[in-house]
């Protein structure tokens, strides 16, 4: 007789989750679409079965969330770790109807008992302690949770210190889980029960959520209690195990990258300079004083112009000395006619009064004549006018002796450096160097150290020295007042030294203050 094998899926929401297959003989009445309806039929209970314990597994799985999400919202009402770890296991004890729950820490020795319910003190180094702490240590060696006696889903797991623990008294099962962060395990939670009720699969899986929600709110209440010591050692290790550890490549690429760098900068040897700011000066400077009292008539020139010997700066108010010299003219022509009228009567003590007389008056001319000609301020020298603008000030008197202009020779110069206090120990006479100007910023000017001042300026919280140099050649359109950065050659130097002298330097200096 012919056979037919039939195949029926069966799905559940939409999802296959299994198939029904017959092997139906073939006769001559056979309908194939009955035997289809028949399976449609006969597999509604087989769905119905798997909706069923599906959702006795939603159901389920909703009441381990809820009581890890109280246990949870016990943890985060305190701030401090102690607290926490304490108020957390009085929760599961009382949960889980636990004769006494412990709560401890992975440290570099093992596990470190840190909490134990319904206690608010225990003896660190007591016999029951120290049991506890292996069972831990058991638990946390192998990175599963263990029990004993054995749970479903706990076989094949060592379990002699959890042994141990039950012979130990009256205790007759005990659990241990693990508490988890983004690091991996960080301590363990140990449950213990004096009736013979073991703990079962699914208070299993509740400890297991708690244990990884509330692991990384218990570290973090850890970490902050952490002195700065610790937080350092803990980052070091972290640090460590990223570099030499099997991951993260590119943190080792970086690692490698920084390690040649800092090679390379620790042994090779470069040209060590020190700068400071500039400026450019006339290495002589005359000055164009006032020659008397008087007042400013003309002003023929002004900073920047360039001037040649004998030319007029600026002319002072002659008028009065017009006169005054006019006066004494006249003064010398009335005593001379006296003194020949004295003459021609052979008055000879009168004439040599009158001869006195004479003299004065031809002094005081000549005074007055000079002072007439040094009423026009020329320059002394080819050069150029650095300071003095007289052209806001016509009319305006002036004192003797006040410098009016200064003129610097244009074939002459010197650089004056502001070495920081920093850097003056580098420098001595006869360094060289390179000047760069602002007005030229690609063309440098040699130049050679000629001269160092003791005498320091203060200028923004800082102290910088007065370092003159000569230059070596002139081959730029330099003016006086020109200014740029000039840097002195002192010699080679480790590159790493000449890269964090300043820091090196300051260091040093802080440490110095407060060695007592």
């Amino acid at each position: 007789m012919a056979r037919v094998h039939v195949a029926f899926p069966i799905d559940v929401q939409g999802n296959a989750v299994g198939v029904v297959v017959l092997d139906v003989v073939s006769h001559a009445g056979f309908d194939l679409k009955s035997v289809f309806r028949q399976l449609q039929w006969g597999t509604g209970w087989l769905e119905a079965a798997l909706l069923r314990q599906r959702a006795t597994g939603e159901i389920g799985l909703l009441a381990r969330a809820n009581a890890t999400l109280h246990m949870l919202a016990v943890v985060e009402e305190h701030s401090r770790l102690q607290t926490a770890a304490l108020a957390l296991t009085n929760e599961v004890a009382a949960r889980f109807g636990c004769e006494r729950v412990s709560l401890g820490f992975h440290e570099r020795r093992g596990i470190r008992m840190r909490a134990m319910s319904h206690s608010a003190w225990f003896q660190r180094k007591s016999e029951l302690v120290g049991t506890l702490e292996n069972a831990m240590d058991e638990a946390f060696d192998q990175r599963l949770p263990v029990s004993y006696p054995v749970v479903t889903g706990t076989e094949r797991r060592i379990a002699v210190a959890h042994k141990e623990l039950v012979g130990s008294g009256r205790i007759r099962s005990v659990l241990s889980v693990l508490l988890s962060a983004a690091n991996g395990p960080i301590g363990v939670m140990t449950l213990e029960r004096q009736t013979n009720d073991p703990f079962d699969l699914e208070a299993v899986q509740t400890l297991q959520l708690l244990g990884t929600l509330a692991g990384p709110v218990l570290e973090l209440q850890r970490g902050s209690e952490r002195w700065i010591a610790g937080r350092i050692a803990t980052n070091a290790r972290s640090t460590l195990t990223a570099i030499f550890g099997p991951r993260r490549p590119a943190l080792k690429l970086a690692v490698l990258s920084a390690l040649a760098l800092f090679g390379s900068l620790a042994f090779a040897n470069t040209e060590f300079r020190v700068s400071a700011k500039s400026v450019l000066e006339g290495s002589i400077q005359r000055a164009a004083v006032a020659p008397f009292d008087g007042f400013i008539a003309r002003a023929n020139v002004r900073p920047g112009d360039i001037v040649h010997q004998g030319d007029v700066l600026a002319s002072l108010d002659d008028r009065d000395l017009v006169l005054e010299s006019t006066r004494w003219e006249m003064e010398v022509r009335k005593l001379q006619q006296k003194h020949r009228d004295a003459q021609s009567q052979h008055d000879r003590l009168n004439m040599q009064v009158l001869q006195a007389q004479i003299d004065q008056a031809e002094a005081q001319a000549r005074l007055a004549k000079d002072k007439l000609a040094r009423s026009r301020i020329v320059a002394a020298v080819d050069g150029f006018v650095v300071s003095g603008d007289l052209s806001q000030m016509l009319g305006a008197p002036v004192q003797q002796g006040k410098v009016l202009f200064e003129v610097a020779p244009l074939s002459s110069y010197r650089v004056v450096l502001r070495v920081d206090e920093e850097d003056i120990r580098h420098i001595a006479i006869g360094q060289k160097g390179a000047l760069a100007l602002t007005g030229a910023a690609g063309q440098t000017v040699p130049f050679r150290i000629a001269r160092l001042t003791s005498v320091a300026t203060a200028e923004d919280g800082r102290n910088f020295f007065r370092v003159e140099a000569n230059l070596l050649s002139n081959d730029l359109p330099l003016r006086p007042g020109m200014e740029g950065i000039g840097k002195i050659e002192i010699g080679e130097r480790r590159l790493l030294w000449v890269l964090g002298r300043n820091l090196i330097e300051r260091t040093r200096l802080l440490i110095w203050a407060w060695i007592p």
